[in-house]
């Protein structure tokens, strides 16, 4: 197993850059929002690797920190969840943004990426939201908190109609600490912590 590799970005190439170390030009896939394409010729960089081992290939899949590396990783274990289609959600946003959306029950938003359905990404909440405890600053508790209040609630439901991802309403009321808001004020109160 290689847990990562240490060298130059000699060359890119469509999905992923190649990491020369040792005299060797590692092949590695990354998200195509990785900073590691930009790096060409600049020094030395660090990828934290997964290697894929089937049948009729060895592949590696990196990442530039161990937050992408650990959640590309819990994304392999959901059914039906294969490299391609976790690196394809790791290219359509950021760990912290997957993060959110699982925890915040947001389907839609990991369905942005490519090859990823509808049912595969209510799969992958359902199979991780319980499994993520701490994403932005927001612990899985300050969602239900967020639930249990009916005026929160009915204020999410009207930023969605708004133009907001589930995750972002939540996000944005989760930081609101009066729990005795209407739901004007905390619709008011969300555009302002948007």
């Amino acid at each position: 197993m290689i847990h990562y590799i240490k060298g130059e970005v000699t060359m890119t190439f469509d999905g992923g850059v190649v990491i020369e170390t040792g005299g060797l030009g590692y092949e590695v896939f990354v998200p195509s929002s990785s900073p590691l394409y930009n790096k060409m010729g600049q020094g030395p960089v660090l990828v934290y690797t997964a290697m894929m081992v089937r049948e009729d290939d060895v592949s590696l899949y990196g990442f530039d920190n161990k937050e992408s590396l650990l959640l590309f990783r819990r994304l392999l274990t959901v059914s039906g969840v294969g490299a391609k289609a976790a690196m394809s959600i790791l290219s359509a946003l950021p760990a912290g943004e997957v993060k959110k959306a699982i925890v915040f029950e947001d389907a839609a938003m990991l369905a942005r990426a490519n090859g990823i359905g509808k049912k595969t990404a209510q799969r992958i909440v359902l199979e991780l939201k319980d499994k993520l405890d701490d994403v932005g600053g927001f612990a899985a508790e300050a969602v239900e908190k967020v639930a249990a209040n009916d005026s929160k609630s009915e204020a999410i439901d009207a930023l969605i109609s708004l133009g907001f991802s589930r995750s972002e309403a939540v996000s944005s009321l989760a930081g609101v600490a009066d729990e005795t808001l209407t739901v004007e004020e905390y619709i008011k109160a969300a555009l302002r912590n948007r």
